[in-house]
């Protein structure tokens, strides 16, 4: 069973950094895609970053793009999301996902979301 589970989110001012991590287990990082979406209060989840562990490729949307950096630890079954110049709009729940393809920073053919992790930016 695919099992994901974030961890990391908090409180931080504008301006500063934090990492989410995200914990899988019950799959195996070449065999599929695995990224971040975010739900802000009162909009839609949107995917933000995807990444293909068999090429190393990564994806961003360009809300996000030179700002937030994901990455993978195979050997920890872990999933990164350091996420630098924090801005108050980027404060979301924050989940994790995986998939079969990205499709630039959209994760297709979703197989699991991750119980989210909130992030809170103060201006």
């Amino acid at each position: 069973e695919v099992q994901l589970v974030e961890s990391g989110g908090g409180l931080v001012q504008a301006g500063g950094s934090l990492t989410l991590s995200c914990v899988t287990s019950g799959f195996t990082f070449d065999d599929y895609v695995i990224g971040w979406s975010r739900q802000a209060p009162g909009k839609e989840r949107e995917g933000i970053s995807c990444f293909s562990g068999t090429d190393g490729s990564a994806y961003y949307a360009s809300a996000v793009k030179d700002r937030f950096t994901i990455s993978s630890d195979n050997a920890k079954n872990t999933v990164y999301l350091r996420m630098s110049n924090l801005k108050p709009e980027d404060t979301a729940v924050y989940y994790c996902a995986v998939g079969r393809w990205c499709s630039g920073a959209i994760i297709n053919d979703l197989q699991r979301w991750g119980q989210g992790t909130l992030v809170t930016v103060s201006s």
